[in-house]
This record gives structure tokens, sequence and C-alpha cells, in this order.
């Protein structure tokens, strides 16, 4: 009589499937793959405000702009006027970026020597006004009453109006004129809208470029 042999891995059958089932249960379970999200950088930039004092001479403002053009950066606004020091010029710049370039940037205009002084604040360091003028549809206020109170919402005062068109100045921070643009702006009565540049003054008790002049003037002294 012919011996009959079982085959399969367990030795008992060929057929029935019970290997199977035993190695699937044998075999570990595949190991979750942790799927790592790429963690984006912290976008440090910020709106910074660069208070430069300099000589008033001819040329230095083409200098002082060819610093942020050299590193790419994009000056949002600027304003140029008298200081209160006699003999000296006030430049207020306003530039995103980050705290590293702003150093940079002062340390560049510095090098000058026209500049006097340069600093770099936040918005948080200053006392900051802006002025913009707005030209609206004079029959569009007429239509719509919401035009005229979102223009007392904002304490902005009207100071033309005639049947054509009517002008709004209003005094502010930023913030505050952009707010009455873009609602204005969807009210479909904005003719014509300008912003001047930005004017501030630092919370510090003193002026930081009289503080250096005195100090200047007393080490010019010492030395004679």
């Amino acid at each position: 009589m012919e011996k009959k042999t079982f085959g399969g891995q367990c030795g008992e059958c060929t057929s029935c499937g019970k290997c199977d089932r035993l190695l699937e249960q044998k075999r570990p379970a595949p190991k979750e793959e942790k799927v790592q999200t790429p963690t984006m950088e912290q976008d440090t930039t910020k709106l910074y405000t660069f208070l430069i004092y300099s000589e008033n001479v001819p040329g230095l403002l083409s200098q002082i702009t060819a610093v942020f053009t050299r590193r790419q950066v994009n000056i949002e606004s600027l304003n140029v006027c008298a200081s209160s020091t006699p003999g000296a010029h006030k430049y207020t710049v306003t530039a995103y970026c980050d705290e590293p370039m702003a150093r940079i940037l002062t340390a560049q205009v510095e090098k000058r020597i026209e500049v006097l002084q340069a600093h770099f604040y936040t918005d948080d360091e200053l006392f900051i006004n802006e002025t913009a003028l707005f030209k609206l549809s004079t029959p569009v206020m007429l239509k719509n009453p919401d035009v005229g109170r979102m223009i007392r919402f904002h304490n902005a005062r009207i100071i033309e109006v005639n049947s054509t068109y009517s002008v709004v100045e209003i005094t502010g921070i930023t913030n505050d004129i952009l707010s009455l643009f873009d609602t204005l702006k969807m009210m479909d009565c904005v003719l014509q809208f300008v912003r001047s540049g930005r004017i501030c003054i630092t919370k510090s008790r003193v002026e930081h470029l009289d503080e250096y002049l005195a100090v200047r003037e007393a080490k010019r002294q010492a030395k004679k």
C-alpha cells in the first residue's frame, strides 16, 4: 500500500488553505509610515518705519532709496520734510521686511556722510498719522444714504460739494483710511483717491537726534 504523504507547510494538507492563514497571523503587521508634513517657516516680515535725519543737501534722496532698491526691499511710502532741529531734514520711509534686514538697511543708510542719524521702528513705538482725499460722486451720495453714514462713522469731513462730485478728507491711521476706501469702493461712488505719506513721532520723551547732536557737540568742545 502506497504511503500517503502530506504536503503544505504545516504537514497536514496541501489544499485546505490553512497554511496561508497561519502565515498571515504570524506575519507582523506593517508599520505605518509617518508622513512628515513640511513645516513652514514663520513669516517675520512686518511693516517698519525708518526715520532718517540728514543735512539738507541735494541728491541724498536718491542715495537713500538706492539702499532699499539694492536689497530688493520695496518702499511703501516716503515723506520728506524739515525737522524740528534747525538745518536737519527728516525722511520717513516705510517698508515691509524682517528685523535683520531692517538693521542692515539702517546701518547702510547711516554710512552716508550727509546722514546724521537713522532708526527703525514698529507701529506700536510711534504716533502715526496720514491724510487722504476722496472725490465721490454726488448723485450716488444722494441716492445712497449709507455713503454719508460711513463718512461720519470714520470721522471724515466733506470739504467740497457740487452737483457732480464731493470731496472728503480724512486724517488718521492707515487702517482707518483703507477701511473707509474699501467701504466706499463697494458702494461704487469713488471717483478719485489719494493718500499722503506717513508722518510720525516717537513715543520717547526726547528726540533722539537732539541727544545725538548734544553728545557730538560735547565731544567737539572737549577736543578744544
